[in-house]
């Protein structure tokens, strides 16, 4: 990242220098980039590579403002972004709006098919309710609530775990065990492809963390102990040593931030008094009647 450079006193009068509140540093007016709809500043280079992580990690289709204190929570215009990314950048970032689009959209879905993805329309009348949809790309019939195979006549399952069978034109869905490469989100209902990696999932649409074997929650399981039992034990896919070490990562952390509270909390209790006092001789300063 650039650092900042040291200008003499004299030739900041012309030209002041401008705090980037990401990196901290202070740079000249034509390095820093502001936000057309907030006005929040910061240095081009750390915007830029702010951007480029989050259409990389294809974590948010609308990128806000980096300044989580920002008072208008002010977006990036897509003008704003296609000046700071390569080409390359910019298509996956419209791919993700256009998919973001189409998920949010109730009378479109995509076709399940691994080897079409085609996006198909729904009735309007009624698109909450399952129906039949044919691919006009592929000619499958699917339907539109649980992606399966046209059921008449009978429930959805909500839990199916789907693996595609590229290369087939019908009967494109088979049930499969835990280990089905595809699965559904159990909380936003989104499809989602593991090729690899650990059994420890984050659904990148609502942020949801859950184990792939059984669908449990981890929201609240910073430790991982869902893999130390029951029967998905040791299938999280790392080594018990990479675990502990995890584990012993999360333990220092809050130990810290409590260590941190139990030598600051002496220091707070004595000046907790001079606050209230400071406090209660500007109020008092504020009730005396002005001189007449």
């Amino acid at each position: 990242m650039t650092t900042a450079r040291y200008r003499p006193t004299w030739d900041l009068v012309l030209d002041p220098l401008v705090s980037c509140k990401l990196c901290l540093g202070e740079y000249p007016v034509e390095q820093m980039t502001t936000i057309a709809q907030c006005q929040c500043i910061f240095c081009t280079l750390c915007l830029k590579q702010y951007v480029e992580l989050l259409i990389k990690e294809g974590l948010e289709t609308a990128i806000s403002c980096p300044d989580a204190a920002c008072p208008k929570r002010g977006h990036l215009q897509e003008n704003e972004i296609e000046c700071m990314v390569a080409s390359e950048m910019m298509q996956r970032y419209k791919k993700l709006q256009f998919e973001r689009e189409v998920l949010l959209d109730p009378c479109r879905t995509w076709c399940p098919s691994s080897t079409c993805q085609a996006v198909c329309q729904l009735q309007e009348s009624s698109p909450q309710d399952p129906q039949l949809v044919q691919c006009k790309v592929c000619d499958i019939e699917f339907c539109s609530a649980c992606k399966s195979n046209w059921h008449p006549g009978q429930g959805c399952q909500e839990s199916m775990p789907i693996s595609f069978l590229p290369g087939e034109t019908s009967s494109v869905f088979k049930m499969e065990d835990d280990d089905a490469p595809i699965k559904r989100c159990p909380k936003c209902k989104v499809y989602i492809e593991r090729d690899e990696g650990c059994a420890q999932m984050m659904c990148k649409n609502c942020k949801h963390a859950f184990c792939w074997y059984c669908l449990e929650s981890l929201d609240d399981d910073f430790l991982l102990i869902h893999y130390d039992k029951g029967p998905c034990r040791n299938k999280l896919g790392h080594s018990r040593a990479s675990v502990i070490w995890h584990r012993t990562q999360v333990v220092g952390i809050f130990a810290g931030f409590g260590l941190l509270l139990l030598v600051a909390s002496p220091f707070l209790l004595l000046a907790t008094p001079f606050v209230l006092c400071c406090k209660c001789k500007c109020n008092k300063g504020d009730d005396d009647p002005l001189p007449t």
